[in-house]
């Protein structure tokens, strides 16, 4: 099954607040979302285990694949179907030896020269950002806005999906920028109505 970028949600246990996580997934999913990132700073690997193993029944059926943030184990011992690292965390070839042919690797890219030595031939897609500041991430990098994030989709060879503030009126000039899909946190898990919120961006996509 082709990798769909187009609505790609990361995870953040503490903006879904009284809805619950697994309760906010699901309402998503439903609205459109057609990937999840599970990402939790703060929980244990024991405890992100547990948490994707419910995610991975929770998502069962629907075709949506789950990514876990940085933690190999957890991919691992979760049997989540890949693993999104950053410039500083688990390196792509250790994941992809251990998580075989079949995960889905993803990496981030700030700049073109992370990109230029990127193991693009581990990798099944790149996040690209930050556009814009966001709150959701504290030591994010420096954003690069829709013009930095065009200049460094023309120069990837792999599929893409932008990073960083985005909210559904974003969702037209991420597709004028060449990204193939947009990954948001709060515009999604901070939203009184989660399917609703990510319904939002099948509606800007369709305009």
């Amino acid at each position: 099954m082709p990798l769909d970028l187009s609505l790609y949600l990361v995870t953040d246990a503490a903006l879904c607040g009284d809805a619950g996580l697994e309760q906010t997934v699901e309402a998503a999913v439903k609205g459109g979302v057609t990937i999840v990132q599970l990402r939790d700073k703060h929980a244990s690997d024991e405890q992100m285990v547990a948490q994707a193993k419910r995610l991975k029944a929770l998502l069962a059926g629907t075709g949506v694949p789950l990514i876990i943030n940085d933690r190999l184990s957890v991919a691992l011992e979760s049997q989540a179907d890949g693993l999104h690292v950053g410039q500083s965390d688990a390196a792509v070839q250790a994941a992809r030896s251990l998580l075989g042919e079949q995960a889905i690797i993803g990496l981030s890219i700030n700049t073109l020269a992370q990109l230029q030595v990127a193991p693009v031939k581990l990798l099944d897609y790149v996040g690209i950002g930050p556009v814009f500041a966001t709150v959701s991430k504290q030591d994010h990098a420096q954003p690069i806005g829709f013009g930095g994030l065009a200049s460094l989709v023309k120069a990837c060879l792999l599929p893409s999906v932008a990073i960083g503030g985005l909210k559904a009126e974003h969702t037209s000039a991420v597709q004028r920028a060449g990204a193939n899909g947009l990954a948001v946190i709060s515009a999604i898990c901070g939203q009184p109505d989660p399917y609703q919120a990510a319904r939002s961006f099948q509606v800007s996509r369709s305009d």
